[in-house]
């Protein structure tokens, strides 16, 4: 005794090539990920006529993807969510240097010092600091170094 999107992921697995339209009075995001991933050609919420369902089975036997569409906004709404959520977190990704930078003022070096053992110069450490106190949501050195301990970016020696 299975679901339909276990049932879908078993055809699959052994090697069915049936077109599956999942038909369901689910709206839910994840359940129509799993069928998705499961291998489904199609996902219809159930108050659809009977005309779109003989549709959308003619088109999953053309080999074409199939999608009730209030889903299909659900799943651009959730793309777009997910993509904006990769960008924040790419925003606040530390780079190489920033991580050095940190590194040394996690070791105790002031500004000159970083400047000295890195081979830039001091306004170019400072730059680097102001996009480290944006990314990592810091007031100062102290506030940067500990959320950078937290995140595992760099070690207290």
């Amino acid at each position: 005794n299975c679901d339909g999107v276990e049932a879908c992921r078993q055809m699959k697995t052994h090697g069915s090539d049936a077109r599956v339209v999942m038909l369901t009075m689910h709206a839910d995001k994840e359940v129509l990920t799993n069928a998705i991933r499961a291998g489904a050609s199609g996902y219809l919420i159930k108050d659809c006529s009977t005309s779109e369902i003989a549709e959308a089975v003619r088109m999953a036997a053309g080999g074409e993807t199939v999608l009730s569409p209030q889903l299909a906004k659900t799943m651009l709404d959730e793309v777009r969510r997910l993509d904006d959520k990769a960008r924040t977190e790419e925003e606040r990704t530390v780079t190489k240097r920033e991580e050095e930078v940190l590194q040394l003022i996690a070791d105790g070096c002031s500004t000159p010092e970083v400047a000295e053992r890195l081979y830039i110069s001091q306004k170019t450490v400072k730059n680097h600091l102001a996009s480290i106190y944006q990314k990592l949501d810091a007031r100062d050195r102290t506030q940067a170094v500990l959320q950078a301990v937290r995140m595992g970016i760099v070690e207290l020696h």
